[in-house]
This record gives C-alpha cells, structure tokens and sequence, in this order.
C-alpha cells in the first residue's frame, strides 16, 4: 500500500491522468470564475452588511474581497501546476498527508450539498411566487431533476448551461453598474448629480466605527465562497494548466470591481438606513432611479442566479466525492465512469443527499436543516486555510523539482500567504465573539472534528495494517 504521510522529501511529480472528459473550454471557465460567485448573497444579503456597516460595507468588501483574492492565488498557482478534479483535496494530501485531502474533500462536499438545497429552495420560492397553483417542493423536484439529467450529460452541457447563466448575471451586474454611475452624475432622465451627501451624511462614512466594517466583513466573506469550483472544472479542460491560470487571473480582481463597484453605487445613490432589511438593496436603486418592475427584473435575475449555484454545486460535488474515490477515501463503486467521460454514480451519490436536504428544509426549516446549516457555516474558511497551508509546502517542492510549472505564481511568496492566513484566523476569531456568527463557528468546527476524527481512526487503522504485513513478511 502506498504511503499517504507527509514525507520531507515527496515529490510534486505528475498526478495520474483523469478518466474524466476534456471538454471544457476556457470560455466556460472564464465564465464559471465570474459567475461562480455573483449569487443571491449579493443581489439580496448584501442589504444586511450595508445594514452592519453604513457605507463602510464598502471597505467591508474590500478586505473580504482581498482575503478571497489571495486564497484563489495560492490554490490557482497549485491548480495551475498540478490540475487535478479534487483541486484542494488533492493538494491537502500531497502537502500534508492522507489526512488533509479526507478533510478538505469530505468538508467542502458536504458544504456544497447543504449549500445546494438552500438553492433549489430559494429557487422555488421564487418560481411559486409566479405560479402559486404549483406546489413550492414540486419546483423543487423539478429543479433537482433537471439539473441532475445536465449534469449526467456530456460535460459540455454543465459548461454551456453555467456559461449562459453566468453570462446573464454578469450582464446584468455591467448594466446596474452604467445605470447606476449614470445616475450618479444625473444623466439619466429625471436625476439630479447626488455628490457624496449619502456618503457623508446619515453618521458619515463610518456610522458603526471601525467595528461595523469588522461586522460587515462577518457578513459578507463567506459571499467569495464558489470560485473553487474553477479549478475543480479545471481538470476537464483541453488545457488544464493554461486555462485555469488564465480563469483566475481574470475572476478575482474582475469580480472584485463587481462587489465593490456595486456597493459604491449602491450607497452614493441612497441613505444606507433607508434600507429594509431583507429586501434587495438593487431593487431599492432600479426603483430610485426609475427602472419600470425594478422588483420583478431583480426576481429573474436572482432566479437565475440560484439554479447557476445549484448547477455549479452539483457539479463540483460529484466530482469532488470522485476524486475521493479515486485516492480510496470514498466507496470505489463511484468510480464509474460513463463513455463521455462523466462519474454518474458521483452525481447520483451527491444529488441523493441534496434530495435529502430538500426534504429536511420543507419539514423542519427550524430545527434539523438550520443546524445543517450552521454545521457548514464556517467550513469555508478551514478549506481556505487548509489551500494557504499547503500552498506554503508544495511551492517549495515545485520551486525545487519542476520549476518550470510555476506558471502563474502566488504574490511575494511566502509572506502574502502567511497574511492570509492571519486573516483567516481573525475571522475565526470575530466570528467567536459575535452573537450572530458563533452558533455558525461552533457547529462547524464540531463538523470539521468529526470529520478529523474519522480520518485519524482510518490513518492508526492503516499504520496498524501496514505493521501487521511487515511483520508477516
């Protein structure tokens, strides 16, 4: 049996080549970067941070913004030397062990399931809203359905459904940004120039101190989440390596101007404490500035945004529970790959539990799939941490070994990383003593111990193995 410790002298040579289909192209990866993470947590919770914060969400964003910006650097420079479909739970192992790549991969699908049915709810909420005849768990049904028949499909067809979906939302973020900055100066029709009154007026920039931007950032990082799946999709690339480098370098500052950029217009245009909790803010700056069924456009667009999620989750889903399989920390009977070189039985393993997770919401939304909930409400930022740790080792061993896959390289290496790190650990920290974010922060670290615990169980039983057969030999 192969040995999964870290060793001091591993190798960061070639990972075996993926069963898995190539083509992908990088329009869609491009499109999946950017639209991976424009969601519903934008177009509609952005409203709770601009709440926190005042104006100062803006700065909120900007840190969070720069904290996901890094995280994707170090896991693009990995992902760009060494494509693989487990991406980060690939390079946990190699990095640090058997142990880190269990972590890493079982965490982050678990999250994306939950995650997954959080969408086809909302998205079904919406829809019922349009058509109240039709019960809100059969549009559930539907959603699951369709997108699980795309994702048994040829790869192509995940590729083409996210690259129209991310298209629209990124289409539609362009045009409230113009429509907003026209505003702004008063060009368009019935407007008059606004300065920066909002921006300075209503307790000035800063209405919450430096303390709301602290709760602004709590509020809206965990937004950022979803640019992964770029370099999951990666691996079935025609040009792994090229086209995942290609992908993050333009998402993240790209989507960076998007976040900010809204924000900026959002809080110029309107008093931030004229916004109702819960609504749109987007709505509420279409309607300002006269967009005829500002909450209906808003609708579609949101609509769309949450089956983009659903798909793109389900997607990085299966392929993560395979790559699982493929190191032998998942059932092997999810090998199974059909001729177009799609892990059917990985999508039916990951759609399963999402089905499961839409009934448990319809049931009991109060009490068994809000402690689900909770349970993945930081797991984010352990796999964050978990990509800037291992970015740290495997750097060294390919600077070492194969320097010339260093293609797109991680920032004033190593100390960008270590301040990634540190921003990690602050977070963790505030989320502690926050009232809001600790039930989020407790569950999740009980998840990440379970987790843990299971892999330290199958390691001793392997070492214990691997003992016995030395011993018989």
């Amino acid at each position: 049996m192969r040995d999964h410790l870290p060793d001091p002298n591993v190798t960061a040579g070639d990972l075996p080549p993926e069963p898995l289909s190539h083509s992908l192209k990088q329009r869609h990866l491009t499109m999946l970067g950017l639209g991976g993470v424009i969601g519903a947590g934008l177009f509609v919770g952005s409203g709770a941070g601009i709440g926190i914060a005042g104006p100062a969400i803006i700065c909120s964003y900007l840190l969070a913004g720069v904290l996901a910006m890094l995280v994707m650097r170090a896991l693009g420079e990995m992902s760009a030397a060494m494509p693989a479909s487990g991406s980060f739970s690939v390079y946990a192992e190699k990095a640090l062990g058997r142990w880190a790549g269990f972590s890493a991969g079982w965490l982050y699908w678990f999250l994306l399931v939950v995650v997954l049915a959080v969408e086809a709810t909302g998205a079904a909420k919406i829809a019922n809203g349009w058509l109240p005849s039709v019960d809100q768990w059969v549009w559930v049904l539907v959603f699951m359905v369709v997108f699980t028949v795309s994702n048994l499909a040829a790869v192509k067809n995940f590729g083409e459904f996210e690259f129209w979906f991310a298209a629209l939302k990124v289409g539609a973020i362009v045009l409230f940004l113009v429509l907003g900055t026209l505003a702004i100066f008063g060009v368009l029709p019935d407007t008059d120039p606004v300065g920066a009154a909002n921006l300075s007026g209503h307790g000035g920039f800063f209405p919450a101190g430096f303390g709301g931007v602290v709760a602004g950032m709590l509020a809206v990082v965990f937004a950022f989440g979803g640019l992964e799946v770029v370099t999951i999709a990666a691996a079935e690339s025609d040009d792994p390596a090229r086209s995942v480098a290609r992908a993050v370098r333009s998402a993240v500052w790209r989507i960076l101007f998007f976040y900010v950029g809204s924000m900026l217009v959002i809080v110029t245009l309107l008093p931030w404490d004229s916004l109702k909790p819960g609504e749109s803010p987007y709505v509420a700056v279409l309607d300002s500035i006269g967009i005829p069924a500002a909450g209906q456009i808003m609708n579609i667009v949101v609509f769309v945004a949450l089956l983009s999620a659903l798909n793109a989750n389900l997607y990085g889903s299966s392929r993560m529970v395979f790559s699982l399989a493929e190191r032998g920390e998942a059932p092997g009977a999810l090998l199974k790959v059909s001729g177009g070189g799609v892990p059917r039985r990985a999508v039916f393993a990951s759609v399963a539990f999402g089905f499961v997770s839409v009934v448990l919401n319809l049931l009991w939304p109060d009490t068994v799939f809000l402690y689900m909930l909770n349970a993945v409400g930081a797991v984010l930022l352990f796999v964050w941490a978990l990509i800037a740790v291992s970015q740290l080792r495997l750097r060294r061993i390919l600077e070492r070994e194969m320097p010339e896959r260093l293609t797109l390289r991680m920032w004033l290496f190593p100390y960008l990383t270590w301040a990634a790190l540190l921003g990690m650990a602050a977070v963790l920290v505030l989320m502690l003593f926050d009232d809001s974010a600790r039930p989020q922060l407790l569950w999740s670290s009980g998840a990440a111990a379970v987790v843990l615990l299971v892999a330290w169980v199958r390691e001793v039983r392997e070492r214990r193995s691997r003992a016995v057969a030395a011993d018989g030999a």
